[in-house]
């Protein structure tokens, strides 16, 4: 097992804080941080918002600290998080595309940021409270990404683009266990978080309105243009391709005497593509900025259930090699919509094989 001490990524919820008393019982030092991102919030506005990272979080995370008797650190990597993920996130929208903010936080502040610090302390593990598994393989030894025990908590489609050195410094001790028993584990050693609810929202839009936070966190002018349909016929005008996203239906502004979806945005002419449902599935994509897991590299004709969203289901689909970062993948059956920005996640049963970036 190597070192027994591991820094353990705290939110303040019920998982990581389960987590810590999961690892205690498995004979780990661990020391409990919180990683403060968003501080140029006043203290009121830290309190209520911020999700996973707001003051009432670091609260929470310090009262299970102690109740635990671990040592608890806040570590500021608000620069890091503002230039990995809140920069990638408003240049994505204006680029027509929908981040993935969460998976960005993932890779370069939960993984990369918190592994380096770790390993500078003389810490040879990070841990986090994400329904995940992962395991050596005995035959090649890679470090493979497992799906949880349970597939209504699974997280692995976040967290498909760890590498393998980061693998092999990660424990996922909540992965064996159902969200059921773990808040019943909270409930066992008195945590005072066993019945708090799992954060939902995006922690740097309390409010869910991408809009309104990129028109007044950017430098760029959000600038109307047109709805067109899939022949280039103009509907209407639309607020800013910010707003939208393929397959949205709700919220665009204007009635079409039918339901409309967007099909696609362009910000090379600053138009946003309408059209009816059927026109929102596609049964190809590409995909680029890779990483793959349980292999090296993708085979090409390799099978595969590929998920293109975390809350899509998994479709049988075939890998085709285009280059050494891009693939083409085939669906057997239309999917829909498949949006650009977002990624896309391959399984060959409970095993991540990898992912990459839907182009």
């Amino acid at each position: 097992m190597g070192s027994k001490k591991v820094m353990l990524g705290m939110s303040g919820g019920v998982d990581s804080s389960v987590a810590a008393a999961i690892l205690l019982r498995q004979g780990y030092e661990v020391i409990g941080v919180t990683l403060q991102i968003w501080q140029d919030m006043d203290e009121e506005r830290q309190k209520s918002e911020g999700g996973c990272c707001s003051l009432s979080a670091v609260d929470d995370a310090r009262r299970v600290a102690n109740k635990l008797g671990i040592p608890y650190y806040v570590l500021n990597f608000k620069d890091i998080f503002n230039k990995t993920v809140i920069e990638y996130f408003k240049e994505e929208y204006f680029r027509g595309r929908t981040p993935n903010p969460c998976i960005a936080c993932n890779r370069h502040v939960k993984w990369q940021a918190m592994l380096d610090k770790a390993l500078s302390m003389g810490i040879d593990y990070i841990a986090t409270g994400h329904y995940a598994k992962v395991i050596q393989d005995s035959k090649n030894g890679r470090f493979i990404l497992k799906k949880s025990v349970t597939d209504r908590k699974d997280q692995t489609y976040a967290l498909y683009n760890l590498t393998q050195k980061q693998l092999s410094h990660t424990l996922m001790p909540v992965g064996d266990y159902t969200k059921d028993e773990i808040r019943e584990i909270a409930k066992e050693i008195g945590l005072s978080v066993a019945t708090k609810p799992d954060s939902q929202e995006i922690c740097f839009i309390h409010d869910n309105d991408y809009g309104k936070f990129l028109s007044e966190n950017c430098d760029k002018k959000i600038i109307p243009g047109k709805f067109v349909d899939t022949k280039g016929n103009v509907l209407g005008d639309h607020k800013g391709i910010v707003h939208y996203t393929v397959g949205q239906r709700k919220g665009l502004g204007i009635a079409f005497g039918k339901p409309m979806f967007v099909v696609a945005v362009n910000p090379e002419n600053n138009t946003v593509v309408l059209g009816d449902d059927s026109e929102v599935f596609s049964q190809t994509l590409t995909a680029s900025d890779l990483n793959f897991i349980s292999i090296e590299k993708p085979v090409d004709g390799m099978r595969v259930n590929a998920k293109i969203r975390y809350s899509a289901k998994e479709a049988p689909a075939t890998i085709n090699v285009i280059d050494e970062n891009r693939i083409k993948v085939v669906f057997d059956t239309p999917q829909r919509a498949i949006t650009p920005g977002q990624s896309v996640v391959f399984y060959d049963g409970d095993v991540v094989v990898g992912g990459g970036t839907i182009d």
